[in-house]
């Protein structure tokens, strides 16, 4: 495994590069020249980037040596079960509190709670009490929630309410983002296998890196953004909630207000729109049995002796070739639409669950086999998610996505912890740790829930064969059917 895990990353890296090197050729950037010429615009979106990517840095380099660090202190799989059960859990109650909570602390502020929150969780890894990594778990599982909303919500804020900067533009910031997202999560990993296992200072070196980090990020949000915040003005909508109350006590009312509308909304678009319905019943599906394959990819791999920050930076390289990909299929010169590109990952990932049924047999494992599974499920992982977020851009209305979006990842979560439990019961009552009966029947489970969202997938595009707001622009009016 030690070779493969290193002629794997070399490879993919390979055809990153390669993939991408074709994909500007046939889809040059789509970026306004006006907003790249525009000094101040560029500026401003440094700033950002300088801050969102030390954080999503800090987060990337907590993931490979998770499961790892929790068995090397001497923990049963039902056990770390439940450490990550405790997260999924603190995801699905902070996420409504993580859109309320710039909305009364101010989305800087939140910002830095987030910096100190996480930084929290990784020093907790530092002790072996089961409580207090369930704490740590519980504070990652809030961090999580305000990395997903909080530094977004500052930047459109800035972009669009202060600096009034055309909307066009905030596309160009987030594609860069998320172009050195994937970058980082494989350096990564590759700096987690350094730390850990090179330098031989053990699973909890990369945690204590993440801390360093995100006090960079925090210094950044409290200078820069700062300073930010003094030339262009306070948050408005902050004052303006606050304005005419002596006491300040209106803020935190107009903000439950305001969010319960939000989820009240959602619902009610949810309900009414058998489109909406089925896209989210993808995702639940689709993204759950992801949550069960982070916890259950090292268990599986780890007895056969790879360097788990090299698997995990294949893994996301796979990840990378998969967005690739997506890019390449939609482009002019294929024309594949989302759709056709959904379904294709959602089989994909049926056929590497299906086949880690058959790699993870008890008492005959083939780790081979279960490391090449896992790469192809993460290349339908890279081809899903801009497939699905296009699909959500285009079926849920915008003023309506964040209450939608909300209700989405509700059964996600929920799906999550019980597969996560499920398991914990299967291998308590049995006895079965790595390469055991449970692993197996998860991923068996898992390749059904592909079924039903492959089923669901099939719903929408034969629900939607004639509609044009499911394809891209270049192909309204072409008839083309899914």
């Amino acid at each position: 495994m030690l070779v493969t895990a290193y002629l794997a990353i070399i490879s993919l890296l390979a055809l990153c590069v390669g993939l991408e090197l074709t994909a500007r050729r046939l889809t040059p950037p789509q970026s306004t020249p006006t907003a790249v010429a525009n000094p101040a615009f560029r500026r401003f979106q440094n700033i950002f980037l300088r801050a969102y990517l030390l954080a999503l840095w800090a987060d990337w380099l907590q993931g490979p040596y998770l499961y790892k660090l929790y068995r090397h202190y001497s923990f049963l799989e039902s056990q770390i079960a439940i450490l990550y059960v405790c997260g999924l859990a603190a995801c699905v109650l902070f996420a409504p509190f993580s859109g309320w909570l710039p909305q009364v602390l101010g989305r800087r502020q939140t910002c830095l709670l987030f910096c100190l929150s996480y930084s929290a969780c990784c020093l907790t890894k530092l002790s072996r009490d089961y409580f207090v990594l369930i704490v740590g778990r519980i504070l990652g599982g809030l961090s999580t929630s305000l990395l997903a909303t909080t530094f977004e919500s500052w930047y459109v804020h800035r972009h669009v309410d202060v600096h009034d900067f055309p909307k066009e533009w905030i596309p160009s910031t987030f594609t860069k983002a998320a172009t050195w997202n994937h970058g980082l999560a494989v350096g990564a990993g590759l700096m987690a296998n350094l730390l850990a296992e090179w330098l031989h200072l053990g699973p909890v070196a990369p945690f204590l890196l993440a801390v360093p980090c995100l006090a960079c990020c925090g210094w950044v949000v409290l200078t820069d953004w700062g300073k930010e915040e003094a030339e262009g003005g306070p948050e408005r909508d902050k004052q303006t909630l606050l304005l005419g109350t002596p006491n300040g006590g209106v803020a935190p009312l107009s903000a439950k207000v305001r969010f319960s509308r939000s989820c009240h909304e959602g619902l009610r678009c949810l309900l009414s729109d058998k489109r909406v319905m089925l896209l989210g019943g993808v995702q639940a599906l689709f993204e759950s049995v992801l949550y069960i394959f982070v916890f259950l990819w090292t268990p599986v791999l780890d007895p056969h002796g790879p360097p788990l920050g090299i698997v995990f930076s294949c893994l996301m390289a796979a990840s990378m070739v998969g967005s690739l990909l997506y890019r390449l299929a939609t482009s002019t010169r294929y024309h594949l639409q989302p759709g056709h590109v959904l379904c294709v990952a959602v089989l994909m990932a049926f056929f590497s669950f299906f086949m880690l049924t058959f790699s993870t047999a008890p008492g005959q494992p083939r780790p081979h086999e279960s490391f090449l599974a896992f790469l192809l499920l993460e290349l339908a992982s890279g081809l899903y998610f801009p497939a699905v977020s296009f699909l959500q851009g285009r079926v849920i209305p915008e003023e309506k996505r964040a209450g939608v979006l909300a209700w989405f990842r509700l059964p996600l979560h929920l799906l999550a912890c019980l597969g996560l439990l499920a398991l914990h019961g299967e291998v308590s009552g049995t006895g079965g740790g790595e390469g055991g009966g449970g692993t197996r029947h998860m991923f068996g489970g898992c390749a059904l829930m592909m079924l039903a969202a492959l089923m669901a997938v099939v719903s929408l595009f034969t629900l939607g064969r004639n509609d044009t707001d499911l394809k891209l622009e270049g192909s309204r009016g072409e008839g083309e059917m899914y």
